[in-house]
């Protein structure tokens, strides 16, 4: 008889995104004339830039001459962009990146998810508390986790509270373990992390030989260029970091695909013997086997957002967003709603009012506002008693939802 994976049953009920879904969707069906406004996953609302159309444009043209045939792109991605991300993030913020160190691919939330492969089923993760789901579930599905207590959380996994008192970026836990998921800015919280908060994290996984797995998605939101964008800007992350890095946020490219990961050749594993492995190998095999590479069109695409014309382009998008944010944190925070985020990351992390429970609050939002928020809880156990509200949408909808929030809850 065929045997399931078991540890999937160990998962909470359904992805959160989806069952955010599923009840926006029986409440649209049952009031078919509500204007609803869609401040909770993460997805951009503006156009593609014009220089990333063009790219797409000319790349899909060269396809279809006989000259410009390209079949299957290498695994880790093509020259021309390696080449690009190397020189316009790294080598332009002072940091020097290898072009064998780079995998391009189509997604960070793939990665952040596929990363585990390579490290053993008895490695023990930490997580920040909240987290982006993929983090904690993906590791669920490999074993790595014992059955969810009453609050949500597995057990087997190290929890660290990210709360106010710590502005949301905990400091290392006092116990070792092997893999740390770290995320500046912060999804969902909106903070980012300041230069001693990732010194103290690369100081901590070098003595105990640890692995950080750092997802920056987010980085071109920071407004503060004081402030780390990469790991890598902190000495000695090299031995002891993997960066995430994604187009979707900064690019518009979450309906096209196209995101990458960094591995350090400094950075090693141990086998059960204790030979020391570089994790690059790893990690360059298994997208070898499981990865056939991201579309030729995609790759020029997402290397037109380096050309001067992406960069300003995306820039000024990426602006867009960044005032809906500071829209909605001002003025929620002068109607008298705890706000944090929303200065370096286009999320908000708004507290319930009342102390109501995120999901009632979630519930409160659709069901008499119209606007759609993440339930914190859906993040973790410190999640609870918050929401999150993206900035991304139109500005008049951002400014019509701030309006009815503080119509629902003053009244």
């Amino acid at each position: 008889m065929t045997r399931i994976n078991e540890n999937y049953r160990k998962l909470q009920a359904g992805y959160l995104f989806p069952e955010i879904a599923r009840r926006v969707g029986e409440f649209s069906a049952a009031n078919p004339d509500a204007k609803i406004i869609r401040l909770g996953i993460g997805d951009v609302t503006l156009p593609l830039a014009p220089a990333i159309v063009e790219a797409l444009r000319s790349a899909a043209e060269e396809m279809g001459r006989e000259t410009g045939v390209h079949g299957y792109g290498p695994e880790s991605g093509y020259d021309f962009l390696i080449e690009a991300i190397c020189e316009h993030d790294y080598r332009a913020r002072g940091v020097e990146i290898a072009t064998n160190e780079v995998f391009v691919s189509d997604g960070s939330k793939q990665d952040s998810g596929n990363i585990q492969e390579i490290f053993g089923t008895e490695s023990r993760i930490a997580v920040t508390d909240p987290s982006y789901p993929v983090y904690v579930d993906t590791n669920v599905m490999a074993g790595r986790s014992g059955n969810a207590r009453a609050d949500g959380a597995y057990e087997g996994i190290l929890y660290l509270p990210a709360t106010e008192a710590n502005d949301f970026a905990p400091p290392p836990p006092e116990e070792p373990v092997d893999l740390v998921y770290l995320c500046s800015p912060n999804n969902p919280t909106g903070s980012v992390a300041s230069q001693e908060n990732l010194t103290a994290w690369v100081r901590w996984a070098r003595q105990n030989d640890s692995v950080l797995i750092f997802d920056a998605a987010y980085d071109a939101f920071i407004q503060d260029d004081d402030l780390p964008h990469s790991i890598y800007e902190i000495e000695g992350a090299r031995e002891c970091a993997i960066e995430m890095r994604s187009y979707s946020k900064r690019a518009g490219f979450t309906g096209v695909r196209c995101a990458y990961t960094v591995v350090p050749r400094q950075l090693e594993g141990t086998t059960s013997d204790g030979e020391r492995v570089c994790l690059a190998d790893l990690w360059s095999r298994r997208q070898a086997t499981k990865f056939n590479s991201v579309p030729y069109p995609v790759q020029r695409a997402a290397a037109a957002v380096y050309s001067p014309e992406g960069r300003k382009q995306t820039a000024e998008q990426v602006a867009y967003y960044m005032r809906n944010a500071a829209l909605l944190r001002e003025g929620l925070q002068a109607a008298g709603f705890g706000v944090f985020g929303g200065e370096h990351a286009p999320y908000v992390w708004m507290k319930t009012p009342g102390g109501i429970s995120s999901w009632d609050c979630f519930g409160e939002l659709l069901s008499r506002a119209h606007v759609v928020g993440t339930p914190g809880s859906g993040f973790g156990a410190c999640g609870e008693g918050y929401i999150r509200i993206s900035a991304f949408n139109s500005r008049e909808n951002v400014e019509e939802a701030i309006a009815r929030i503080r119509r629902v809850f003053s009244g």
